[in-house]
């Protein structure tokens, strides 16, 4: 297994010598020579769409090796179709061939084990298939995002489909299955989960993997998950009766604003949503309203820097990708939104937090993956 760092990592180590340099424009064939790098990359993960809609990922995955013929067979698709695939996913570098004949349709191909992990391994925190699947829920709606960009208006989660809700479900999932270790490090947070009958609330709790992990790590614990979108609240609790923790975990399909109605939590914590929210400092609010005196809120978002740079590394032009195409689109569906979009500086959640009563927001740990935790101070 490679390390868990393994695909944030390498996108955090910008190659300094693959960087343009802002002082020095490239030519037009230089230029010319980067579109069509995009275009291929752009090609890659299309493919890697389809290979993994269909499944064809994943009946590699089982077998030494492969023809076209079998492929189809085993997952019930084109054999014409599977053949063009499979060689262009080996002239990508995707797949082996392993044994070629002199007929193509007895050519055989192979997914090498690294390649397998990242694209069939829900549980690997180098999985990075449902990456493919959320950049094609953003392409199906490009018209509208024209039209929106045009009339400053938005495109809503709803509107992506369930490839959004599921691909971010599954990227997430390796990361938030770990977030327990993070708060065991932490003596106030662990001492607080630890205590029997503990109580926290988790906002925007998508498919309920953050819940369903703190609740596993910490049999007395009872926790109690949020969320504005019906498919995930749906697939979070029957994700809890299969985890087997449907006794301590529940979840409501309801935003941050009656966390009241529920009574006062000795913890509240949000992963990975508070950009998207329509009006953070409400929630936020919310949130405080609703921890006990002394207890915690906590925030993990984005690790993007602190300020704007121009020509910036791998991770904050994703996050831009992100946010250009699903993020802030969905911000401004809302008819009133703070359009904070995926890039929220640290300084743009302090100033939130501020406005909504904290008197301090701290960092928590700066380095989590593609995120950083903070500790959002009452």
């Amino acid at each position: 297994m490679p390390s868990t760092q393994t695909t944030t990592s390498t996108l955090h180590a910008a190659d300094p010598d693959e960087a343009i340099d802002a002082t020095a424009a490239p030519t037009a064939e230089e230029f010319a020579d980067r579109v069509l790098t995009a275009t291929l990359g752009w090609v890659e993960m299309m493919s890697i769409h389809l290979g993994d809609q269909l499944g064809w990922y994943e009946v590699l995955s089982l077998h030494d090796s492969i023809t076209a013929s079998e492929l189809a067979f085993r997952t019930s698709s084109s054999t014409r179709y599977a053949h063009e695939w499979l060689e262009q996913q080996a002239a990508y570098g995707i797949l082996a061939v392993v044994e070629t004949a002199d007929a193509p349709a007895k050519r055989r191909y192979a997914l090498p084990s690294g390649a397998a992990e990242v694209l069939t391994d829900r549980r690997s925190q180098a999985y990075m298939a449902p990456m493919a699947r959320i950049l094609a829920a953003a392409a199906a709606q490009m018209p509208a995002l024209v039209d929106a960009y045009r009339a400053g208006t938005g495109v809503s989660w709803a509107q992506f489909g369930d490839h959004a809700w599921q691909s971010q479900a599954d990227l997430n999932r390796p990361w938030l299955g770990e977030v327990p270790t993070v708060f065991a490090r932490h003596q106030r947070l662990h001492k607080t989960l630890s205590r029997p009958g503990a109580r926290i609330a988790d906002v925007g709790t998508g498919a309920g993997w953050s819940a369903i992990a703190l609740a596993k790590a910490y049999p007395g614990l009872m926790v109690e998950g949020f969320d504005v979108d019906a498919p995930s609240i749906e697939a979070a609790r029957a994700q809890a009766d299969r985890s087997g923790v449907a006794d301590r975990v529940t979840f409501h399909l309801a935003d941050a604003a009656s966390l009241a109605d529920h009574g006062s939590f000795d913890g509240v914590v949000a992963f990975e949503c508070i950009h998207d929210m329509p009006d953070p400092e409400s929630v936020l609010e919310a949130m405080r309203r609703a921890v006990t005196a002394d207890g915690f809120v906590v925030v993990m978002d984005e690790a993007v820097a602190e300020e704007f740079e121009a020509d910036a590394g791998p991770v904050e032009r994703l996050m831009y990708g992100f946010s250009l195409f699903i993020c802030l689109p969905d911000g401004l569906s809302h008819e009133t939104s703070a359009a904070t979009g995926t890039v929220m500086r640290p300084s743009t959640l302090r100033r939130y937090a501020t406005a909504a009563g904290f008197s301090d927001v701290s960092v928590l740990e700066d380095d989590f993956g593609f995120w950083r935790f903070y500790d959002l101070h009452q």
